[in-house]
């Protein structure tokens, strides 16, 4: 049973011209700050999908309670890791409930996030749980398993937005103070590591 996380890390950062997901934040890199949160929960599995830079990134975050899935077509979007990753939590785990979608680049993700998205779900029996920040809703965001057949069918780069708007019936939304703080440039790590 149980909720797994799928954190996306698959992307080639083309805006910063450096693999953000190795960028150094209090001396951890911003993947392993998004890995620690999710490792931190109840939820199993947790697999990282990685893309562009993949063997760089993977040499750094071995470890053994997290599973490593290549997305051979990250160049196509952001959908094709969702789907990598789901695929493997499905072949893997028939048992599975539910998953969390996350993101590797916001740097304030803490474990109590993961945590109220499946409180929030269990109050209001919703089936999508996103998080919400500076008017906008987002990762990471809980899908009960009626929704893995629209994940699975997710194309290009749209991610998972387009399910959250079709489906708003049968959505809530949890509060994620900084969440609107990822890192798409040099300027966005600079203002991170000015406020450390």
């Amino acid at each position: 049973m149980g909720t797994g996380i799928i954190i996306l890390a698959g992307g080639n950062s083309s805006r910063l011209g450096k693999p953000k997901q190795l960028l150094d934040y209090k001396g951890k890199t911003l993947l392993q700050t998004v890995i620690n949160e999710a490792l931190a929960t109840d939820c199993k599995p947790i697999i990282v999908v990685l893309g562009a830079h993949a063997q760089e990134i993977a040499a750094q975050h071995r470890h053994n309670k997290i599973n490593i899935v290549i997305n051979e077509g990250w160049k196509t979007g952001m959908a094709s890791s969702i789907v990598a990753g789901l695929s493997t939590i499905i072949k893997n785990n028939s048992e599975i409930e539910s998953i969390i979608i996350a993101v590797a680049d916001q740097a304030f993700i803490k474990k109590r996030n993961f945590n109220s998205l499946m409180e929030k779900q269990k109050e209001t029996g919703k089936n999508i749980i996103a998080s919400t920040y500076n008017g906008t809703i987002g990762t990471p965001v809980f899908f009960r398993k009626e929704y893995f057949k629209a994940l699975l069918s997710l194309k290009g780069a749209e991610g998972a937005k387009n399910i959250l708007k079709e489906y708003r019936h049968d959505l809530e939304t949890v509060v994620f103070e900084r969440g609107e703080i990822d890192i798409d440039t040099e300027t966005d790590y600079n203002h991170l590591i000015g406020g450390q």
